[in-house]
């Protein structure tokens, strides 16, 4: 631990006053955002690459991080988008055959500008977000003591703000398999990697199209269904997107929606949303299916959910509840040609218990050929 000790102290302060005191890891500087918890044991660079992060400061809740080092092929993004990070401890002795041999963490957060914080009790952290709820906080290499009071203002102020744009693609991105079979509009919302993947796999020809694309822009490329993919923020801030997708189920073309997608094609519908006191996020999240009774190990990143109270009864069908607090997991819908989950199906990293909905998704759509 003498290489810890020797790093310059930080600080993370949360919007109540609070202080850690801790060590610097990663990047120097001040970053201000929503502190929140991951409770995942495995993923740290999936999770740091991951746009729904956008905006946050994000705590493990695993002791040890960094113990396999890092690598150009986990990162689900071109850069990591969380705004800083929180461990307990990083390991600066990684070891496994796939990691780039001269990097670890520390460097890692450095090269991608991303303000650590180590050495801190991450438990008692939780804990505070469990019982109050997520709040704003700031890391800073500064001498927070001096500057509390400016720093209080600036983290009660902040709010994120456009992170879907800061996240989706900037035109649409073709990306089409040696045997293309369909063709799915991925409304990037702040796509993670992996559900690109799970689509080319299954033969699908992908089209990346920005956040903001309209139903018309859609039907133009003429394709056979419509993926909603995850992103950050609060979807009912969304306004537009979510009357561009409500102009999608018009179309009468399969639609498949996962986590933050989920919850816009349900306020598309009419749903209402809200935010969860401390969000479900990390790879162990229990999700039982209603039809078949089983509990499935998913992996999660939201603070907002779906109240499918608020739906016509006749208008929809739960499709899945979270083990814990029973919140909405997944909806079908009768009236439109589309069902969502709140869980990210087949991601990485994480359990791929349930990378069968790409399978469902995949079966209603028709081929080519059949048109």
């Amino acid at each position: 631990m003498s290489l810890f000790n020797q790093s310059e102290k930080a600080y993370l302060m949360l919007a109540d006053g609070q202080i850690f005191e801790g060590r610097s890891f990663g990047a120097k500087g001040t970053v201000i955002g929503e502190v929140v918890f991951t409770t995942g044991m495995t993923g740290y660079q999936e999770t740091l690459t991951d746009p729904s992060y956008c905006g946050q400061i994000v705590a493990q809740t695993f002791p040890l991080i960094g113990n396999y080092g890092v690598n150009d092929e986990d990162n689900e993004a071109s850069e990591a988008y969380v705004s800083g990070y929180v461990v307990r401890e990083w390991c600066n002795t990684p070891s496994n055959f796939r990691m780039d041999k001269e990097s670890d963490i520390n460097e890692y957060l450095k090269n991608h500008n991303v303000v650590g914080i180590h050495s801190i009790d991450t438990r008692r952290l939780t804990r505070l977000i469990r019982e109050k709820g997520v709040m704003n906080g700031v890391i800073t290499t500064e001498d927070v003591y001096s500057k509390k009071a400016e720093f209080l203002e600036l983290i009660n102020s902040f709010s994120a703000e456009n992170t879907v744009m800061k996240t989706t693609v900037s035109e649409a991105v073709e990306i089409t398999p040696e045997n293309p079979q369909y063709t799915v509009a991925v409304m990037d919302f702040g796509c993670k990697k992996c559900f690109i993947n799970e689509l080319l796999k299954r033969n699908c020809k992908v089209v990346r199209m920005p956040a903001n694309t309209s139903a018309d822009e859609i039907k133009a490329i003429s394709p056979d269904g419509i993926f909603l993919s995850n992103g950050p923020g609060n979807p009912a801030a969304d306004k537009q997107i979510i009357e561009n997708i409500k102009a999608m189920t018009e179309l009468s073309l399969p639609i498949f929606g996962v986590s933050f997608g989920h919850q816009l094609l349900a306020l598309s519908q009419g749903a209402e949303t809200e935010k969860h006191s401390y969000g479900h996020r990390g790879a162990n999240q229990p999700v039982i299916d209603l039809a078949s009774g089983k509990t499935y190990v998913t992996e999660q990143n939201h603070g907002y959910i779906v109240k499918p109270e608020s739906l016509d009864d006749s208008s929809y069908r739960l499709t899945h509840i979270n083990a814990n607090d029973k919140t909405c997991e997944g909806i079908k819908y009768n009236n439109i040609n589309a069902f969502s989950v709140q869980f990210y199906p087949a991601a990485h990293g994480g359990p791929l218990d349930t990378s069968y909905l790409f399978d469902d998704f995949v079966k209603s759509m028709n081929s080519k050929e059949a048109k």
